[in-house]
């Protein structure tokens, strides 16, 4: 017997939600029916697609095949359902959005909720390694990833392009200059995001390319929390131009070596770019 649809959905938004219970849970079914459901479509295809652990799913060589499929089924599913739901589709719904830097997709978020307030926005800020990878592995519907890579399945929209600069408090002793060099922080305490991120790779091969050591290094895993390390004084942070509304007692200084704007751009897939809600966040950014 062939896998059916329901078994093939269940798998997908396995994966998407990342445990049994979520899926059960945005499918409105019991977890028992989504076990059986895989359990059932592991016989069929005569091995295991998902391994279960504490900190959720992961998928097996042979699931994330299937799940590349699986996912696809689900997209044109929900295309086919919009189209026959009409207006009514956009009542409802969810959408999951990632981002390698906070700006400019809370801004973007914002104007679609103004719009669809009944919608659902699950919203994950992630190294861009991460970010990356979620996208093209299917795992989220939208990304606004800085310095994307060139992927032929993905629609690409840019949104801005601008360049990284030094954050740093009102009253530090850099916070009047207009532009400095990274050479020039080599005795300050440097905020840096973690090491998959596009901003520590970056800064590693400038650094690297100019002859440049940073003495002291302080990791961190976003850049809310840089910024707040920032204030509370704990030393300057690299990142990208305007990553903050908080203005009041931080000061954003260029780097000379790095004055190239990198581009962020809005990802999505294609078949999920053709979505009522996909479509609509995309208005959304270049409205």
């Amino acid at each position: 017997m062939r896998p059916n649809h329901h078994q093939f959905e269940a798998f997908a938004y396995i994966v998407r939600e990342g445990s049994f219970s979520a899926a059960a849970a945005r499918l409105g079914v019991t977890q028992s029916t989504i076990t059986q459901h895989i359990t059932k479509l592991e016989k069929r295809v005569g091995t295991l697609l998902l391994v279960r652990g504490r900190d959720g799913v992961e998928l097996t060589s042979a699931g994330q095949d299937f799940y590349d499929l699986a996912d696809r089924m689900v997209a044109l599913d929900a295309e086919v359902s919009e189209r026959l739901e009409g207006f009514n589709a956009m009542k409802q719904g969810r959408l999951k959005v990632i981002g390698n830097a906070p700006q400019p997709a809370l801004r973007i978020i914002a104007r679609f909720r103004e719009q669809f307030p009944e919608i659902s926005i699950d919203f994950g800020l992630h190294d861009w390694t991460t970010a990356t990878s979620m996208i093209a592995n299917r795992l989220s519907d939208v990304g606004l990833i800085t310095d994307a890579p060139e992927n032929v399945a993905w629609e690409r929209i840019h949104i801005e392009s601008l360049p990284y600069v030094v954050y740093c408090q009102a009253e530090h002793p850099i916070s009047q200059s207009a532009r400095i060099s990274l050479r020039d922080l080599a005795d300050e305490t440097v905020i840096l995001p973690e090491k998959g991120s596009l901003t520590r790779r970056l800064v590693t091969q400038t650094c690297r390319k100019h002859d440049i050591t940073l003495n002291r290094v302080v990791t961190m895993t976003s850049f809310p929390l840089m910024c707040e390390a920032v204030l509370q004084g704990i030393g300057v942070a690299v990142f990208i131009k305007n990553s903050s509304l908080i203005k009041e007692n931080l000061c954003e200084i260029e780097l000379s070596e790095m004055l190239e704007p990198r581009s962020t751009s809005l990802i999505a897939t294609k078949d999920r770019a053709r979505l009522r809600l996909v479509e609509a966040f995309i208005n959304a950014a270049i409205s």
